[in-house]
Formats: structure tokens, sequence, C-alpha cells
């Protein structure tokens, strides 16, 4: 942990990261995006080298090409989404991140809900996902500030590992207490 209390982001280099808001209203200009920014910040006071936010209609099929063209470079580490992971028509973000994905890495929308669960029964209805697509994880975040700061906390302790791992630097995956 740093002297803030935040975790030591431990990776070699910075993590290479980009927020992606999904939202009508936001991408119209009917909306600040507050969630982007948040990530954003929380991101950088890890040590994370930070583009966007972008923001980006609920459309799948541009949802899509966002993250294809973002992971696709081969220069980012981590995608952090924002909004459209409930139950609405429009909310298609775990579509999207399911259509691109290389693989899934289902544990960080899990640890998510699971913690979240105990501050509202809410969390239930996320449809969040991540997944790896090339050598870059993608995250989905819920579209609030406040639940993007609360999941956050739960995923930034296992970020620097995730991002050693896809890169080929993580050597020893075992904890201290000799569980993997």
């Amino acid at each position: 942990m740093t002297s803030a209390g935040s975790p030591d982001l431990g990776v070699r280099s910075p993590i290479r990261a980009a927020v992606v808001t999904l939202s009508d209203k936001a991408s119209a200009g009917l909306r600040a995006d507050a969630s982007g920014p948040a990530l954003k910040g929380l991101l950088e006071g890890l040590g994370a080298v930070v583009t966007g936010p972008f923001v980006v209609p609920d459309e799948q099929s541009q949802i899509e090409r966002t993250l294809i063209d973002l992971t696709d470079g081969g220069e980012l580490d981590l995608i952090l989404t924002t909004g459209g992971t409930g139950l609405a028509a429009r909310d298609r973000t775990p579509e999207a991140t399911g259509a691109v994905a290389d693989r899934l890495a289902p544990g960080f929308a899990e640890a998510m809900r699971a913690a979240s669960l105990s501050v509202t029964p809410h969390a239930m209805l996320s449809r969040a996902t991540a997944g790896v697509r090339g050598k870059t994880l993608i995250i989905n975040m819920p579209g609030s500030p406040k639940a993007c700061r609360e999941h956050f906390a739960v995923i930034a302790p296992a970020l620097d590992h995730a991002v050693e791992t896809l890169r080929g630097e993580a050597f020893e995956c075992a904890s201290p207490g000799g569980s993997a």
C-alpha cells in the first residue's frame, strides 16, 4: 500500500489505461459525464497513464468498434467502461464487451457485485462483465460516480497483477499464504 492507503501498482511501467463512458445523454451533450472523469482520477491516483474519457452512445456496434480500436493498437493494458450495465433496453455494454473479448474474466464483476450487495440490493441488477482482448483487460463499471468509486476500490488491489500477467511479467502467482 502507498502512504495514501491506495494499493501500490508494482508493474514495471505504469498501467496504460483508457476510460470509456457509455451514455446516450452524455454523448448528445444533454448531461455531463461525471463517472468517466471520476474513474480517470482514480486510475491516475494509482499511477496509471490514462486516456479519455471517451463518450460513446449506447449503440452496441459503436461500443464494440470503440473497444476494438482501443485494444487492437496494443498500447493499452486496461479499459474501464462506465454505464450501460443495467436492465434497460439500451444497456448493451456487457454484450459489446462479450462480443469483442477473446476470454472472459468473470471474477472482477463477481467481486464488484458481491461487495455492492452490502450497500444495495440493486447490485443484483448489474450485468457488468469483464474480459480480455489481446493483452488488454476490459472491465465494465456502473454508471454513477459513487458506484464507480465503490467498485473501483474492490478491483484496484488486483489490477497490477492482472496487468503483469497479461504483459507476461508475472512470474510468481502464489500469495504469501501459499494459495494462488
